[in-house]
C-alpha cells in the first residue's frame, strides 16, 4: 500500500481558495513569480503552489467549478495539517493549484514555479540528483508491462527486443527502457524501440489506447494498471514482467527546502495504512461507462477509407491535416453520414443546417457527404482564422481552440480564455490552461471532446507512422 494513494479512503469536504475568490494580485504574485524558499516564507505568503497534472484522476474541475482528484484529496489532507490549531482564517495557508504537464514537473519545481510536485513520480539516481523525495519504503512499485490482449508471446523482458514500446513522455519508464536496452546489447539482443507519447497524454489515456489496439504494448505502474484492468477489458497486465522492482514513489520537493521536507515527512508517519484502497479509488476516480475506441479497427478503416479523399481535398484546401478533421468527424459521428442528432445536427461533421447556411460557410445540402465534410472543414477554419489567429497562439492551440468553438462556440471559448487569464493561465495555451476554465464554465462536456479528438488523431497518426516504417523497411529488403 502507498501512504499517499491511502488517504482517498477519507471522505472530506473542503473549500478551497482558488483564483475565483481570492484576490487577484495575491494570485498573480504567486502564480507569476518563482519563488524558491523554504515553509516558512511559504506561510508568510500563506499560499503552497503545488505543481498539478490535469487528468480525470488526478485534478480536474467539476461542473460547479470546485477541484477534484486524487492530488487534491492529498493536498487538502496536508492544507489541513498546516493549519491544525490557526483559528483565524486570514492566517491559514491554503493550496494553489498551478497545472503543468507531466514532463515540466520537475523543471517547474526546480525553477521555483511551485512548492510541491504534487504526483506519484518514481524515486530514480537521475530525478534524485535534481529533487527530494517525499516516500517511504512502504511506497514501493513495479513498472510492469501491459499489452493489448492480442499479444501472447511476452513471458519476460526480454521478449520486448525489437519492439515498440509506447510509454509517458519524460517518465521513469522512458529511463528504465533504455537501461534494458543497454543490458540487451551486451546479450545480442535488438533494441526495444522507446516511443514517447504526446506531451498531453498520460498514463491513463496511454491504457485506453492499449485497450483500443493502437498501441499494443505499454509500461505502467503497477498499482495504476491493476485498477485500469478492471475498467479496460481489453488490456492484459503482465505481472511477472516487470521493467523495474522495488522502486519507490512520492511527491517532490527542491533540495533547498528542508524545513518542507520535515513538515511532509511528518505528514507521511501521520498517515495510516488502509485495506480499501482499490475499491474506493476505482469507484471514486477510475469509474468511466465509455472509453476511446480504435478507429483504426477494420470496420471503422472501411468508414475512413470510403471518406478518406474527402478528409485530404477539404483538409488541403482549408489548411489542416486531413487526419486531424478524420479524428473530429470520428468523435462526431463515427463517420456516418446518417447520424441525426436530436438538435437537429446532421452527418459526418454534425453540422446544424442553419450553420452550413450562414454566409461565412454558405453550404448547400449537407444530407451529401462530400457537402458535409466541406461546410464542416470550412466551419472550422472560418473559427480558426477570424478567433485564434494571434500569432502568440502555437498551431496546434489553434487547432484545440477551433475544436473547442465547433464544440461549445466561440463566445464559450472567449470566456475560457478570459477566466484563464483571471485564473494566472496561459490563454493561449488549451491543455492545462484554458481547458481548466472551460470545465467551469461548460462542464466536462467540451474538455473531454477537445481531448478525445486528440486521441483520435494520435491514433491514427501512429497508423500513419506506422505504416510509413513499414514501406520504408520493405523497399530496404527488396
Amino acid at each position: 500500500m502507498y501512504y499517499l494513494l491511502t488517504l482517498i479512503t477519507l471522505l472530506f469536504a473542503f473549500s478551497p481558495v482558488t483564483a475565483e475568490n481570492a484576490p487577484q494580485t495575491l494570485v498573480d504574485q504567486i502564480i507569476q513569480k518563482t519563488y524558491t524558499d523554504d515553509l516558512s516564507a511559504i506561510k508568510k505568503r500563506k499560499r503552497i503552489r503545488a505543481l498539478v497534472t490535469y487528468s480525470r484522476t488526478d485534478f480536474f474541475f467539476t461542473e460547479d467549478g470546485t477541484p477534484k482528484g486524487l492530488q487534491v484529496e492529498f493536498l487538502h489532507e496536508y492544507e489541513k495539517q498546516l493549519n491544525k490549531g490557526v483559528k483565524q482564517e486570514a492566517k491559514r495557508v491554503r493550496v494553489q493549484f498551478i497545472p503543468t504537464t507531466f514532463d515540466r514537473l520537475i523543471p517547474d519545481l526546480v525553477e521555483g514555479k511551485g512548492d510541491i510536485a504534487a504526483a506519484l513520480l518514481t524515486l530514480t539516481p537521475e530525478r534524485s540528483k535534481k529533487i527530494d523525495f517525499i516516500t517511504s519504503e512502504q511506497q514501493q512499485v513495479q513498472e510492469l508491462v501491459v499489452t493489448h490482449t492480442s499479444i501472447s508471446d511476452i513471458d519476460s523482458v526480454e521478449n520486448l527486443a525489437g519492439r515498440q514500446v509506447y510509454v509517458l513522455k519524460g517518465s521513469s519508464y522512458v529511463e528504465h527502457l533504455k537501461e534494458l536496452n543497454e543490458s540487451f546489447k551486451k546479450k545480442g539482443l535488438k533494441p526495444i524501440e522507446v516511443l514517447e507519447a504526446n506531451t498531453y497524454q498520460l498514463s491513463e489515456d496511454i491504457l485506453e489506447l492499449v485497450n483500443s489496439g493502437v498501441v499494443k504494448i505499454t509500461v505502467v505502474d503497477d498499482y495504476k494498471a491493476r485498477i485500469w484492468a478492471k475498467v479496460l477489458p481489453d488490456i492484459r497486465v503482465l505481472d511477472a514482467v516487470a521493467v523495474k522492482s522495488g522502486t519507490s514513489v512520492g511527491w517532490g520537493i527542491r533540495k533547498n527546502n528542508p524545513q518542507l521536507r520535515k513538515s511532509l515527512n511528518r505528514f507521511l508517519k501521520k498517515v495510516k495504512k488502509g485495506t480499501l484502497l482499490g475499491n474506493m479509488l476505482f469507484n471514486r476516480y477510475y469509474k468511466k461507462d465509455k472509453w476511446i475506441r480504435n478507429p483504426n479497427a477494420r470496420e471503422e478503416r472501411s468508414k475512413l477509407l470510403a471518406l478518406i479523399d474527402l478528409f485530404k481535398k477539404y483538409g488541403d484546401q482549408y489548411g489542416f491535416d486531413y487526419l486531424a478533421i478524420a479524428a473530429q468527424g470520428y468523435q462526431e459521428s463515427r463517420l456516418e453520414q446518417s447520424k441525426r442528432s436530436h438538435r437537429g445536427a446532421v452527418g459526418v461533421m454534425q453540422l446544424l443546417p442553419s450553420t452550413a447556411a450562414d454566409k461565412n460557410v454558405g453550404i448547400p445540402d449537407i444530407s451529401k457527404a462530400e457537402n458535409n465534410i466541406k461546410a464542416g472543414v470550412k466551419y472550422l477554419a472560418f473559427m480558426r482564422d477570424r478567433y485564434f489567429s494571434d500569432p502568440a497562439i502555437s498551431e496546434e492551440n489553434r487547432m484545440a481552440f477551433s475544436w473547442a468553438a465547433y464544440n461549445a462556440g466561440p463566445a464559450k471559448v472567449r470566456k475560457m480564455r478570459n477566466l484563464a487569464k483571471k485564473m494566472g493561465l496561459d490563454p493561449n495555451v488549451w491543455h492545462g490552461n484554458v481547458e481548466l476554465a472551460a470545465g467551469k464554465i461548460v462542464g466536462r462536456e467540451t474538455v473531454e471532446y477537445v481531448s478525445n479528438i486528440f486521441k483520435y488523431y494520435i491514433a491514427y497518426s501512429l497508423v500513419r507512422d506506422q505504416q510509413a516504417k513499414a514501406k520504408v523497411q520493405a523497399s530496404a529488403g527488396q
